[in-house]
Order: C-alpha cells, then sequence, then structure tokens
C-alpha cells in the first residue's frame, strides 16, 4: 500500500521551499551587489570611454595642428627658396656686372698705360732725336765754322735781336 504523504511531509519539498526562500531573500542582496557591481563596472567603461573619446579629439586636434603647421613650415620653405632663388640671381647679375665693370676698369687702365708708353716712347724718341741733332750741330759747328764766321753770325743774331723781341711782345 502506497500512503500518500503530504506535500509538507517530505523533505525534498522542505529542502526546495528552503532554497526558493534563501534566493528570494539572499538572492536580492546578490541581486542588488551584482547589480552594484556590474553598475560600477558599467561606470567605469563609460568613463574610459569617455576618456578615450576626449583623447582621441585632442589627437585629432593635434593631428590637425600638426598639419597645419607643416603646411605652413612648407609654405615658409617655398617662400625662403624662392627668396633664395631670386636672391643668387640678384647677387649672380650683380656680380655679372661688377665683372664687366671690373673688366672695363682694367681696359681702360691697359689703354692708359699704352698710352702712356707710347707717349714715353715719343718723348724718348724726340730727346734721343734732339741730342743726335746737337751732337751732329756741334760737329758741323766745330768742322764747318771757323772763328770769323762764328763772329759774323753773333753779330748779325746780336742785330736781330730787337725784331725778335718786338715779334714777341706783339703775341
Amino acid at each position: 500500500m502506497h500512503t500518500e504523504e503530504s506535500f509538507f511531509a517530505d523533505p525534498r519539498a522542505w529542502v526546495a521551499i528552503a532554497f526558493v526562500i534563501f534566493f528570494l531573500l539572499a538572492g536580492r542582496k546578490i541581486w542588488s551587489t551584482l547589480t552594484g557591481i556590474l553598475d560600477k563596472r558599467a561606470a567605469t567603461i563609460r568613463a574610459e570611454l569617455a576618456e578615450a573619446q576626449r583623447l582621441r579629439q585632442d589627437a585629432e586636434a593635434m593631428l590637425n595642428d600638426a598639419k597645419f603647421r607643416r603646411e605652413a613650415a612648407i609654405a615658409d620653405a617655398e617662400r625662403l627658396l624662392t627668396g633664395a632663388r631670386t636672391e643668387a640671381a640678384r647677387l649672380g647679375d650683380a656680380a655679372a656686372k661688377d665683372a664687366e665693370n671690373a673688366a672695363i676698369r682694367r681696359e681702360r687702365m691697359a689703354m692708359d698705360r699704352i698710352a702712356a708708353a707710347e707717349q714715353q716712347a715719343v718723348d724718348d724718341v724726340r730727346i734721343a732725336a734732339a741730342e743726335i741733332a746737337t751732337l751732329a750741330a756741334e760737329r758741323v759747328i766745330r768742322t764747318h765754322l771757323s772763328a770769323e764766321t762764328d763772329a759774323h753770325l753773333i753779330d748779325n743774331a746780336i742785330a736781330g735781336l730787337p725784331n725778335a723781341l718786338a715779334s714777341r711782345r706783339a703775341a
């Protein structure tokens, strides 16, 4: 015969009831602790995400600033190169003009030296010709003039002296 025992007489029922009560009482505490831990973890994750977002924005701002500075540096470098090229061309032109002017001055100085040398040569030839003419006149006078001819020439020169002085005064 099988006797039916009541539900409350079975120890398994009491274990199940105790289990349900335990979970109702302790589960609420466990649930609130677990949700607190999970909420805390979620808040930490949100804060880390917000920090990551802020860091990303900072990095993007720094990247944009770096790009702007790079472009400005490239523009400055190009402007400096253009200025340097212009200055080099100007200095090259100035150096060419200076060299040309120096060549012209040197040519002028050489021409002046040549003219001075020609003048000196002409003067040397005149002095040499005068010396030769003096020597020749001296020889001619020594060989061809006698004391009487010499006295006659001196008398004629003295007689013509007033006429020569008068013509000099008139001029």
